[in-house]
């Protein structure tokens, strides 16, 4: 299966900028999976396509300011570094740009000095493992110095942060939102909820993966990241219990969906968890819990295309996105909506 299989021709001007004023007013396709057909609605709509006892699956993480802008202190030259993954209190591995001259043992600068960092290794494809040194909480330090790290394929700035995280965001530690969660408002979950509809959060935290592009011609040889993940012992039960009396599971977003397909058993059971995933979803896998998903448009030749293309099968994806281009949807991370059914 080549990387090439997954491409789609996309006009620059629908990717989205900015998010919408209203969370939930962006629009939705509805792609029905076993036929390939295409309905378009808006946002609101997708609780018509909920059903009592079904479990919607929401990933709780929250995104850190975890672009931080500095420079050497030796030569003053600027440096940006991304906050990637945590390894242990002060040790995070990060990408840093330009990161040639950034060796072991080299130190950076943030905020006149409030916040400094040694270059301590250089891990598996030019990432490096920085050992961070500040005074006062960590959290506020990141807070007062960074910035949300937008996709690379949004120029904006971003007035307000918040506008980069779900409403239900609550466990810190995330480089990228999950995005087909920043659909929801607080009043449409609740309306969800009273139609019968039970809601599990679970968490993954989303690392720089969901931005790297494929650069094999050969899927299966390309290497996925691994990423932290979390389940309750609540979130377990409540998946369980739909797929035991015969409801649906469906996922909010990729995240969401990759957390519990790595956690589940052969037969699809769930238990109270955490550990990394690298779970790479193509055409041919098996889904052992989902059976319906909520996401966002992607780009061509993502891991991300690919894994809806392993739900809903390849040609209606593309058939199902070329139609989106036509009807001016909008793509990516601010962008609309696509449900398959």
């Amino acid at each position: 299966m080549k990387t090439s299989d997954f491409y789609f021709d996309l006009p620059q001007e629908l990717i989205a900028q900015d998010p919408l004023e209203d969370r939930s007013s962006s629009r939705l396709l509805v792609l029905e999976k076993s036929t390939g057909k295409v309905e378009h609605k808006s946002f609101m709509d997708i609780i018509d396509y909920l059903y009592p006892g079904d479990c919607l699956v929401l990933n709780n993480t929250k995104v850190i300011p975890a672009r931080l802008l500095g420079e050497k202190e030796d030569t003053h030259g600027a440096v940006e570094v991304l906050l990637l993954k945590r390894k242990e209190n002060n040790l995070w591995e990060t990408l840093v740009k330009p990161g040639k001259k950034c060796r072991p043992g080299a130190r950076l600068s943030f905020g006149e000095g409030r916040l400094k960092a040694e270059v301590v290794d250089i891990l598996e494809e030019g990432n490096r493992l920085l050992r961070f040194e500040y005074e006062g909480i960590w959290e506020e330090v990141l807070d007062s110095l960074g910035e949300m790290p937008l996709p690379p394929y949004i120029t904006h700035k971003l007035k307000d942060k918040n506008r980069y995280q779900t409403v239900y965001a609550k466990y810190e530690g995330s480089a990228a939102a999950p995005t087909a969660g920043l659909h929801f408002t607080d009043k449409l979950l609740k309306q969800i909820e009273e139609k019968g509809v039970s809601i599990a959060y679970v968490t993954l935290h989303v690392g720089l993966g969901t931005f790297r592009p494929v650069k094999a011609e050969n899927i299966l040889e390309h290497h996925m990241h691994s990423e932290y993940y979390q389940i309750s012992r609540e979130a377990a039960e409540k998946i369980n219990r739909a797929k035991q009396d015969g409801h649906r599971v469906i996922c909010v977003g990729t995240t969401s969906c990759r957390t519990i397909e790595s956690a589940a058993d052969e037969h699809g059971w769930l238990k109270e968890g955490e550990g990394d995933t690298d779970i790479f979803i193509y055409p041919g896998y098996q889904f052992k819990v989902l059976d319906s998903l909520i996401t966002n448009f992607h780009l061509p030749e993502s891991t991300l295309v690919m894994l809806v293309s392993a739900l809903a099968g390849r040609d209606h994806i593309l058939k199902a996105y070329k139609e989106a281009v036509e009807e001016r949807y909008r793509f990516f991370s601010f962008g609309d909506a696509m449900m398959i059914v």
